[in-house]
């Protein structure tokens, strides 16, 4: 069974990444709610992804979305990031945002839209060498709402087509992390609608294509924890997207529907060493947050993450393990139910003392008079993409 100081060491190494987009102003299909202070620019944005790492620090990277996030200068703005103690992270391509892709991008059966997308991610590919980062994040809206509106088998040929092209041109350093998603905004059927979908082309593409699983894109009941174990059993689990549904895709604060399966999926990530960096499994909140403040709401989602990882740690594997060998399921299961039980709020603001940081990173923030200077200085702040 872990020390409380290993326990303290695992969560100091997590590096759970931002999203640049939560920090813009974001909200439904029917309503953008504005809020003071927003970004107007990626640069604000990282500004303000530098604020959540200063006082929990652990959210040492932010992940940009093209175009949103496009500016004359990568460079500049990767020297800008670092400068605030952050870095760039893995880049998100946009393909679905387009009038030319109403009937699907790197799937469309015009060839020459589905060239047009691969080109976007290639542009994307510069981005990645500009800013110093691995990461390209594949996410396709591309699907079919209605039966017969085109060949299922022929969609995914063309799929894997342009997919091959992007990876062709990756650098040998580069990763494609292959996003799925069950349904939205398709409603018959979406070409990368499951982990398998996504495993099969990452498996036909070569080592450097992983799975990015996102909490939120699954139907309800679904054993997420399961396909952690799996792609991690595979080796492919490339990248997990930190959100929380009651629906669908919600994309609440991590740990607001359902803290106990954030315990359970993370028990999953802890039971494989995938939390440590040399897993290469990189962490992200993918939240949009649409009626709380922005910088806030990202701090608390790092710290329910750091105190769902804690609890993993804390699990007693050895007696675990016995409990599972002897056929023991009450005892099996209690020793999951001691751990989660577990209060590791003094241990992590312990751990944060040790860091030389306030042991209340919210209350921190507050006190800081950041929200105050950047609601007096940045007037009419950015949406984060999308109009509504």
């Amino acid at each position: 069974m872990r020390t409380h100081d290993e326990v303290r060491a695992a969560v100091r190494g997590l590096g759970v990444e931002t999203a640049s987009w939560a920090f813009a102003n974001s909200g439904t299909r029917f309503k953008v709610f504005g809020q003071p202070g927003v970004p107007r620019d990626p640069f604000e944005k990282i500004a303000d992804a530098a604020q959540v790492h200063r006082y929990t620090g652990s959210a040492p990277r932010v992940s940009l979305h093209i175009p949103w996030d496009l500016v004359d200068d990568f460079g500049e703005l990767a020297a800008h990031a670092r400068d605030l103690g952050v870095e760039i992270g893995a880049i998100n391509s946009n393909v679905f945002q387009d009038d030319d892709y109403k009937l699907g991008s790197l799937a469309n059966p015009d060839p020459g839209v589905r060239a047009k997308a691969v080109d976007h991610h290639l542009r994307c590919i510069d981005v990645l060498r500009a800013t110093g980062s691995k990461d390209l994040k594949i996410w396709l809206a591309d699907g079919l709402n209605y039966p017969g509106q085109d060949s299922l088998r022929d969609r995914q040929e063309r799929l894997a087509e342009s997919l091959a092209t992007i990876y062709a041109a990756l650098d040998d350093d580069h990763r494609i992390l292959l996003e799925y998603k069950f349904f939205e905004p398709a409603f018959y059927a979406t070409d990368i609608p499951d982990w398998g979908t996504s495993l099969t082309h990452c498996l036909a593409l070569g080592d450097r294509a992983t799975v990015v699983l996102d909490t939120g894109h699954h139907a309800p009941g679904t054993n997420i924890e399961f396909i952690v174990m799996m792609l991690l059993r595979a080796g492919r689990l490339g990248a997990f997207d930190f959100n929380s549904r009651f629906y669908a895709d919600d994309d609440l604060m991590v740990g607001a529907a359902d803290p106990f399966q954030l315990f359970r999926i993370l028990h999953e990530i802890v039971a494989q060493d995938a939390h440590r960096p040399e897993s290469h499994v990189n962490f992200m909140l993918d939240q949009c947050h649409n009626i709380e403040p922005k910088i806030p709401a990202v701090i608390r989602s790092v710290l329910n993450v750091q105190e769902a990882l804690a609890k993993a740690l804390l699990v007693d594997a050895d007696a675990l393990a016995k409990a599972q060998a002897d056929g023991d399921v009450l005892g099996a299961n209690a020793v999951l139910m001691d751990a989660y039980n577990t209060d590791v709020r003094p241990l992590l603001a312990t751990l944060r003392e040790e860091q030389g940081l306030d042991p209340d990173p919210i209350a921190a923030y507050q006190r800081s008079g950041y929200f105050e200077s950047i609601s007096a200085e940045r007037v009419g702040g950015a949406q984060a993409g999308w109009g509504a």
